[in-house]
């Protein structure tokens, strides 16, 4: 079935405590940046976050909540995505292990998929199945520790779980303890996954605690990104509104430091916390959102060193920008402005990385994630 290059299929992780249901899907005309909805995917509970499969037709979401099946837990859930309609069919739902599960991420190889749970911070590991369903979790670990803010780090708080680009290694930016935990995702070093040995069985280890970096006090680590070259990584501090540049090896998993800068102007006077951060396709230009400020930050990546410089700021056009995305070409940025409960659509000039609105505003409600996925024809 080929794909149609001038439609993109976006599917929008939402709160339902309010108006939505579930996960919605829209379509991005890539000719002229409308945005127009298309309908429910499927229904759920608090699919918050979203991930694809990097290979075949599968979505994962995580359900955050605290109480599933009557214990202290959120959920993930797996689905198959329809290729005619793009609607979502549940396969199976595994508990996260643990309460507000916020982040998944699925390795490069399709193997597993990894979640971050925010309260009690743990990070789970559940092996895919061949149907792309999820086994249960071969890995729990849950983190210890705290820091300096009175209110959002008086515990762990592991908000994104990331593999680095060769599926080596994983980071988890947590934001209650200051840190950046490093696990192994290969069997002593070998280069072999140990999410499944040679026999065909899973292993009851997916996830070993490798290393970590500390961070400012108080800064507050959300999300973390990685440079498609693998030599640098960006994190996004949430409690200070800065970004953390680090050279990266490869090799060892080690991150070095480079630069913090800010993620709002030098003018700006208010409470604001920063939230999602992403690397231009090009690799030239990085973006972060602010809540409070309500912008995306725009930097550009110095070629010779990996350091962001602050190219300027763009208003979200809505309120509370909790997630961004960028097209696979580059051409677009999205912006869910959940507490306006608008979509948002940003063209981006190549040469510059500067933002200029489009016409599109599209109305959701609560919208919390955005997820690029390619539709495909008849």
């Amino acid at each position: 079935m080929p794909v149609n290059p001038d439609k993109l299929m976006i599917y929008i992780g939402t709160y339902t405590d309010g108006d939505s249901k579930g996960i919605y899907r829209c379509e991005l005309d890539l000719a002229n940046g409308e945005l127009s909805l298309c309908d429910l995917a499927t229904e759920a509970v608090h699919p918050s976050f979203l991930a694809v499969h990097p290979s075949r037709p599968l979505l994962y979401s995580v359900n955050e909540i605290g109480d599933y099946e009557g214990k202290s837990s959120g959920a993930v859930s797996a689905f198959t995505i329809e290729a005619k309609t793009g609607r979502l069919n549940l396969l199976n739902r595994q508990p996260s292990l643990g309460a507000a599960p916020c982040y998944l991420s699925v390795d490069p190889s399709g193997i597993y998929l990894m979640v971050a749970n925010y309260n009690g911070g743990s990070v789970a590991c559940f092996p895919i199945r061949e149907d792309g369903g999820l086994d249960e979790a071969s890995t729990f670990v849950e983190h210890q520790g705290s820091s300096i803010h009175p209110t959002r780090q008086l515990g762990p708080h592991a908000h994104c779980i990331k593999p680095d680009p060769a599926g080596r290694f994983a980071f988890v930016p947590d934001l209650g303890q200051d840190k950046i935990v490093i696990y192994s995702l290969t069997e002593k070093g070998s280069g072999t996954f140990c999410a499944k040995h040679p026999s065909g069985r899973w292993g009851k280890r997916c996830l070993t605690p490798f290393s970590s970096v500390d961070m400012k006090p108080g800064a507050g680590p959300r999300h973390i990104v990685f440079s498609k070259d693998a030599r640098h990584a960006y994190v996004v501090n949430e409690l200070s509104s800065t970004i953390s540049a680090f050279r990266y090896d490869a090799q060892s998993g080690t991150l070095y430091p480079l630069a913090e800068i800010s993620t709002l102007p030098e003018d700006f006077i208010g409470e604001n916390t920063a939230a999602e951060i992403a690397l231009h396709p090009s690799g030239r230009f990085l973006y972060a959102s602010n809540r409070g400020h309500d912008s995306i930050a725009i930097f550009e990546i110095d070629p010779e060193n990996g350091k962001p410089q602050v190219r300027g700021h763009q208003p979200s056009l809505g309120k509370g920008p909790r997630h961004f995305c960028i097209t696979p070409a580059g051409e677009y940025l999205l912006t869910a402005n959940q507490h306006s409960d608008n979509i948002t659509v940003f063209a981006i000039d190549t040469d510059s990385g500067e933002l200029c609105p489009t016409t599109t505003s599209l109305k959701v409600a609560s919208p919390v994630y955005l997820l690029p996925v390619q539709t495909h024809g008849e």
